[in-house]
């Protein structure tokens, strides 16, 4: 059995370029989402205590689950602050934290049953640039990850045949092209291959964010 991973705190590259005109939002949260299923089951959980600077800055969820995932409760905060009032300087702050996240999904098809307690996703925008951050507590499931862990990390899940069951991605980074200095980021990407039965995937903190004007 896997033991269960205490804490990971990591820092994603950050971004910088000219604040032009952004390809991403200013600066967005969630705490999840998911889209996945076969010919026989079919589940969608749209994202979870989405926030947004230019929206609404705070949302509050409970539970949300459907066959083979679970989000416990998630809340989410984006905030402009003003800088100098003089100058127009700004900096966005966009977080989104979670707890009890539960995949079992892939039990049937011999995979693990994969959890982690708490997770927190961070999306900072100044006028240098962008910077995302994230950290979880408790996971099991999956083996311990490196220290510190690239972005686009791949962790593949296989059953004891070695079939694939799915692609676990780590502090999934998406820059901006042409690069305008502007940042999102998933803590986990759970992406479903052919030997799961199912197609689609799971995501869990999820952050985006631009540089100020």
């Amino acid at each position: 059995m896997l033991k269960r991973i205490g804490a990971c705190t990591v820092i994603a590259i950050a971004a910088t370029a000219a604040p032009a005109l952004a390809a991403n939002p200013a600066g967005v949260a969630d705490t999840g989402s998911a889209a996945f299923g076969n010919d026989d089951i079919q589940v969608s959980i749209a994202p979870i205590a989405p926030c947004s600077v230019d929206g609404q800055t705070t949302a509050d969820a409970g539970m949300r689950a459907a066959y083979g995932v679970k989000f416990t409760s998630g809340t989410s905060s984006c905030t402009r602050t003003v800088l100098d009032a003089d100058t127009s300087t700004t900096e966005t702050l966009a977080t989104a934290e979670g707890t009890g996240f539960e995949l079992s999904a892939l039990v049937p098809a011999g995979g693990p049953r994969i959890r982690i307690d708490k997770w927190r996703v961070a999306c900072t925008g100044t006028q240098v640039g962008t910077n995302v951050t994230w950290s979880y507590e408790g996971m099991s499931g999956l083996s311990a990850l490196p220290d510190p862990v690239p972005k686009n990390y791949v962790r593949e899940i296989r059953k004891v045949d070695e079939t694939l069951l799915a692609t676990a991605t780590f502090n999934a980074v998406t820059y901006s092209s042409p690069n305008d200095g502007s940042i999102a980021m998933s803590m986990l990407r759970i992406r479903f291959e052919p030997g799961s039965g199912m197609t689609g995937e799971v995501l869990l903190g999820n952050t985006a964010c631009s540089p100020t004007p």
